[in-house]
Formats: C-alpha cells, sequence, structure tokens
C-alpha cells in the first residue's frame, strides 16, 4: 500500500483561490467553457463542478462543522488561521513574543466580525500542535542566571531586530522614539512608617533627536479628578485614574490613540515611525498592536532584563528624574512636612522633569543605548566588563584629639569650650611663666574655629527659618485650590477640565427658575376690639365703672 501523502496547506489555499476565480468568470459570463476555464488556471475540473454545485471547499466548511471536534479546533477558517499564524510571526520578527491569552484574544476578534462565537481555554495549544512553526515563538520565563550573565546574543538579536525594521520600513532616525512608565510612592515619607504608601504612574517618551513627549500621569482614584491638580500643570499635559495608580491595558490603549498618536503627528519626517518598549502586559494586547499598525508605528520590543542596558529613557533620564525628584521631597521633609498629597507631587515632579529631560541628555541616552547613530556594539562592549572588587574605606585613626582641643560643632559647645579656654588663658598669665604665650595660637585658632561654627549654625537657621516661611505660604495657596471634583471617564489635559467646569457653570445657570411671588399690599394695623358694658351697653369702659351703678 504506498503511503499517504499529507496536502501542503498553502498549496491547496493557492488553488482554492483560482478556482474561486474561475467561478467568478463563469458566472460573469467572461468565460463559458469549463474545459477552458480549467485549461486557463490550471485547475481540477471536479473540484470546479463541486464548487459550481455549491460544495464549501473543506478548510470553510470546518468552521461551520457541528461536530464536537471540528468546534473545539477548527472554529477559524483556513484563511483566518494562516492570518492569525502570519500575525505571530511578524510579532516575533518584532521582539513582542505573544502570550496564548493574547493570541486567545485576536482570535476572537476574528470571529467577532462575523459573529459571537469564542475559541476555548485550551484552543491556543491546539493551534500550536496543529502549526508547529510557532511553538518556539511564544514567551517563556526568562532565566535569571542568563539574564545576570547578560548574553550577547540575545542583546545582538534585538539590535538585528531594529536594523531589519528601520531597513524593511526605511524609518529614518529622526522617527525613533523610546517609551516607558516610571512609579513614584506618595503619603508618608517618614522611614519609621515605611506603610500606607500611594502609588502614582507617569507614562513618557522620548524622540532620538532630544525632545519628550508632555506626560501622562496616572493617580490612584475610583472616579473623580479635583480641578486643584491643574492649577499648576503644563496645558498639555494629562491626567487620568486608575483603582491602584498603575497602568492598565485601556489606559495604555488611549495614550497611545488619544496622546501619543495626535502629538507625533505633525512631527513625522517619513511614512514610518519606530516605537522602542519593553515588554510590559499593557503593550502587548492586540488593540494595541493593531493600532499601531493602522498609525505605521512599528514596535520593537526589548529582551526580558534588558532595559538596564536598552531602554533610553532608563539608561539616561529616569536616573536623574528620581534624584532631582527625590531631593526636593528630601527638601520638604527637612521642612518638617512628612507627607506628600498629589498637589505635592504634581508641584514637584514638573521642577524634576524639567531638570531630567534636557535635550542634551534625551540624545545621549539614544546613543548610550545604540539607536542612534546605530551602533550594536557601544552596549555589546558593556558586556564584557569584569567587575572590581571595591576597596575597602580606610580605617578610622585611633589617636583622637582631647575634648579641650576639638572644634564645637554647636553653641552650647562653643560656650563651654570659650568659658575653658578663656579660664586657661588667665591661669596661664597668672602664673608668669617664662613664657606665658606658649600655646595662646592654638587656643586662639580654636576660638576662631568656634566663631565660624558659630556664625553659620545662625545662617543655617536663617536659611531654615526662610524655608519654613516659604513652605507655609505655599501651604496657604494649596488650601486655597479648588477641590470641585469632576468625573472623567478617559485622560483629560487641563484646558479640558476648565472647559467642563464652565460648562456645569453654564448648565447650571441655564435653568429656569419659578415665576416670583406678587407682592401683597401693605397690611392696616390691628384696631383693638373695644369692651362694651353688660349694664347700659356703652362701649369704653368696664363693667365696675359704669355710670349707672355708680349713681345707684
Amino acid at each position: 500500500m504506498p503511503p499517504i501523502r499529507k496536502k501542503d496547506p498553502s498549496k491547496s489555499a493557492q488553488i482554492e483561490g483560482r478556482i474561486q476565480l474561475a467561478v467568478s468568470d463563469l458566472k460573469n459570463g467572461r468565460i463559458s467553457n469549463i474545459r477552458e476555464v480549467t485549461r486557463i488556471y490550471d485547475i481540477p475540473r471536479t473540484t470546479l463542478r463541486d464548487r459550481l454545485k455549491g460544495i464549501e471547499y473543506k478548510a470553510e466548511k470546518r468552521a461551520n462543522n457541528h461536530k464536537f471536534w471540528s468546534k473545539a479546533q477548527h472554529k477559524l477558517t483556513q484563511f483566518e488561521e494562516e492570518s492569525l499564524v502570519k500575525w505571530v510571526l511578524d510579532l516575533d520578527r518584532r521582539g513582542l513574543p505573544p502570550r496564548h491569552s493574547l493570541v486567545r484574544e485576536m482570535a476572537n476578534y476574528l470571529l467577532s466580525q462575523s459573529g459571537n462565537q469564542q475559541v476555548g481555554e485550551k484552543w491556543v495549544y491546539n493551534l500550536v500542535k496543529r502549526r508547529p512553526e510557532i511553538d518556539s515563538k511564544f514567551s517563556r520565563r526568562y532565566n535569571y542566571e542568563r539574564a545576570k550573565c547578560e548574553d550577547p546574543k540575545i542583546i545582538q538579536e534585538h539590535f538585528d531586530r531594529v536594523r531589519d525594521a528601520i531597513s524593511q520600513y526605511g524609518i529614518l532616525p529622526e522617527d525613533i522614539y523610546n517609551f516607558d512608565e516610571t512609579g513614584f510612592a506618595m503619603g508618608l515619607c517618614a522611614t519609621a512608617k515605611p506603610g500606607n504608601r500611594e502609588w502614582v504612574t507617569a507614562i513618557e517618551a522620548t524622540n532620538s533627536t532630544g525632545w519628550a513627549l508632555p506626560s501622562y500621569v496616572i493617580f490612584k482614584a475610583k472616579k473623580n479628578v479635583r480641578l486643584g491638580w491643574f492649577d499648576e500643570l503644563p496645558s498639555d499635559w494629562r491626567i487620568n485614574i486608575s483603582d491602584n495608580g498603575w497602568t492598565t491595558d485601556q489606559i495604555g490603549l488611549e495614550w497611545l490613540k488619544t496622546h501619543f498618536t495626535p502629538y507625533i503627528n505633525d512631527r513625522t519626517m517619513g511614512r514610518y515611525r519606530m516605537l522602542i518598549l519593553d515588554g510590559h502586559g499593557s503593550h502587548l494586547t492586540a488593540e494595541f498592536d493593531r493600532t499601531c499598525t493602522e498609525n505605521n508605528i512599528i514596535l520593537i520590543c526589548m529582551p526580558p532584563h534588558s532595559s538596564h542596558l536598552l531602554q533610553s529613557l532608563d539608561v539616561g533620564c529616569f536616573a536623574v528624574l528620581k534624584q532631582q525628584y527625590g531631593q526636593l521631597v528630601e527638601q520638604r521633609m527637612r521642612l518638617g512636612f512628612n507627607h506628600i498629597n498629589k498637589i505635592d507631587f504634581l508641584t514637584a515632579f514638573p521642577q524634576a522633569r524639567t531638570m531630567a529631560y534636557k535635550a542634551q541628555t534625551i540624545r545621549n541616552s539614544f546613543t548610550a543605548t545604540g539607536l542612534v547613530p546605530f551602533n550594536p556594539d557601544r552596549v555589546i562592549q558593556q558586556l564584557d566588563i569584569q567587575l572590581k572588587t571595591p576597596t575597602p574605606p580606610p580605617s578610622r585613626s585611633s589617636n583622637t584629639q582631647s575634648s579641650c582641643l576639638q572644634t564645637p560643632q554647636n553653641t552650647r559647645q562653643f560656650v563651654r569650650q570659650f568659658v575653658r579656654q578663656s579660664t586657661t588663658i588667665k591661669k596661664r598669665i597668672n602664673k608668669h611663666t617664662e613664657n606665658p604665650f606658649e600655646g595662646l595660637d592654638q587656643i586662639l585658632s580654636r576660638m576662631s574655629k568656634a566663631y565660624e561654627t558659630a556664625r553659620n549654625d545662625y545662617l543655617l537657621a536663617r536659611k531654615e527659618v526662610g524655608d519654613l516661611r516659604a513652605a507655609n505660604e505655599k501651604e496657604k495657596q494649596k488650601r486655597q485650590r479648588s477641590n470641585k471634583q469632576i468625573s472623567i471617564e478617559q485622560g483629560i489635559t487641563r484646558e479640558e477640565a476648565q472647559a467642563l467646569v464652565q460648562g456645569q457653570v453654564e448648565a447650571s445657570q441655564a435653568v429656569v427658575t419659578a415665576p416670583a411671588e406678587p407682592e401683597l399690599p401693605a397690611s392696616q394695623p390691628i384696631v383693638r376690639r373695644q369692651f362694651r358694658c353688660s349694664g347700659c351697653g356703652a362701649e369704653g369702659h368696664k363693667i365696675n365703672r359704669c355710670p349707672s351703678r355708680t349713681a345707684s
């Protein structure tokens, strides 16, 4: 018995495509002879007759088959499955290894275009069994030891993907971007209580030519934002909210649609733009990738655990941003404020960002990561550097000066040493020794240093008082900010928030009030009724003063 050879699915799909063209020509009358059309399109005559009789192609028919095994494995048509596999391979070429959940989401999206069906939990596993070419393309757990060693092969593969994408799509250096999220802890900033922290996330993006997109800040809130948050905020920044202050799939997609894409459209030099990003879950969604494709944005994902080498924001900007923000928070702590709220963050963060996002710093970060100019050796050479054993700090000298020769560190020590040194001078002068001025130079030197220390303490105290007064004035201004809350469903800018408030005010003023009631005429003074005498019937006197009773 001869061996059974399996048909090539791609070849069968090509034949089926030619058959559909032949059927179209026969129905439209372009070709009237079946024999001639089979010769022109090189297709089987019997298969063509079956299609004319209404017999469906097997790959098309399997999606409508009601058998249990067919429903479990073949809900997509052959063409839909081919498109899905091509999409998975394309993700892998861009360094975006998909997860099973992502492929399942994309399959459900394809099914939603023709109905309400959805694939099952095990559908992706069956797909991998049928299509072994995508088995090695899915994301897997990254070995920590391998990441620790910083495999040069993985780094080189990343740069190969970048070079291939630049060559394939003709991407200009001016159209290369990098974006990432960075987080900050608010709440109590005292070291004694590490808990009670509220998280805030900032989504940042930079361009290789040295400029940065406006920040997209995510606060922890349920539904509303406060109008006072926008008082000192730059007009092109956006604020959004989430349940925990972290970015989500929806927020990541909204940032791409309403913030990133509109902002870079007027700055694009070529047709395609490249966006370098990490493998965070909010970036690896089907809708996020589809939106990038529609807007000519080519995504390139970095390997896991490599952001310290390949992420431009991590290498150049975020370290300076954290340092500057930490200094501002530390300065506030020195003034006695141990709590950072949202308004404090929005006051300090723009200042720190101005220091971190300088044009030269951004350009240097792209250069350090080997992107612009394209130079992979800039990064790969760092992997060969051997760690050096740090030199231990020198030990403290065992020879300590006596307390009488030490420079005082505060006012109390200054007073004590001044009295002690003065007494010593008097004793030596009173003893009338051969050299009464022996050691006076050292004593006077210590006194001079003590004076300088006291003077410096005074200057520092005066500076601290000034800072406290300035901080107190800021606290007064902060309390005067509007606490009016605005309900939002997506991120908004300052102008949009003000427009919402103005719309609410105009709506309240447009409410028709009830007509005023007519004024009543002035009331007449109340005239009391005169008493009437029960004896004579006259008014004006009581019964005990009646004249008739008196006469009698």
